[in-house]
């Protein structure tokens, strides 16, 4: 068997469809930032143990679950409330759960707009570290979110998971992703002059989408380059009237973030 993290901040309309999805796991964990909504009870009604720490970033919150949080299995599935665990993905967890010589799997989100799978506009599949071993797996910021840091030993899972983008609907989806903006934004300028043009070329496509988002900056016409590139060369126009839409707003997100380090670089002239 395994463990489940669920991250959460005001998530009582997500929570309970993604308590459901994990529900035939014996050890659901939340990890609250403070919800003043009915998220912790929730929660607790279903069974779960909640604990809370103020949010500082993904990585961090990550961390201190896998550090301070004793799970009763050594083998961790981490959601987010807006995402979901599927039969066919829990039966494959447990079944690597099994292994020994990994310290994490990466897995690929399905990633839904009003209802439908958007496999080309967001870049599917675009692989994440979600299933790892508690309490030596360690995760690093990256941007808005968190990958695996260099040293861990990784494989693949062949299923995915769910993760629902348009639950709060276009509104929430822009003001997340304005505070998203700066701290990519931030991250961006803290590393700086660290791009790998080997990577351009890379055999792995996580790799090449990394040194491409950082090559991007320093394009102009940012917004209209994103949406070229996601709904024309990715193929987004294939996902239909919901990937036309999702296509938009990844390029309003790309001018929140050239705006955010217009205003670092001039604050810091």
């Amino acid at each position: 068997m395994y463990s489940v993290l669920i991250l959460t901040l005001n998530e009582e309309r997500n929570l309970p469809r993604c308590l459901a999805s994990a529900s035939p796991c014996d050890d659901i964990v939340v990890l609250d930032s403070g919800s003043t909504d009915r998220t912790v009870e929730i929660a607790r009604t279903a069974g779960a143990r909640v604990f809370t720490r103020p949010f500082d970033n993904f990585a961090s919150q990550r961390n201190y679950a896998q550090r301070e949080i004793v799970f009763r299995h050594p083998w961790v599935f981490h959601l987010d409330a807006d995402e979901q665990l599927t039969p066919e993905l829990a039966a494959e967890c447990r079944a690597a759960a099994r292994r020994t010589d990994l310290d994490g799997f990466m897995v690929a989100p399905q990633m839904l707009w009003t209802g439908r799978w958007i496999p080309h506009c967001t870049d599917y599949p675009a692989f994440q570290a979600r299933f790892v071993r508690a309490p030596h797996f360690h995760f690093i910021e990256v941007g808005h979110g968190q990958r695996e840091a260099p040293h861990m030993r990784m494989e693949r899972l062949q299923t995915n998971y769910l993760h629902d983008l348009s639950s709060g609907g276009e509104t929430e989806w822009l003001e997340k992703h304005r505070r998203y903006a700066r701290a990519e934004a931030q991250a961006h300028l803290a590393s700086a002059g660290t791009l790998r043009w080997s990577d351009l070329l890379s055999r792995t496509p996580l790799l090449r989408r990394r040194a491409l988002k950082r090559l991007s900056y320093a394009f102009p016409f940012r917004p209209a380059l994103r949406f070229i590139y996601q709904y024309v060369l990715r193929g987004g126009f294939l996902d239909g009237r919901p990937g036309f839409r999702y296509c938009r707003l990844l390029a309003r997100y790309e001018g929140f973030t050239s705006a955010e380090l217009r205003r670092l670089r001039t604050a810091a002239a």
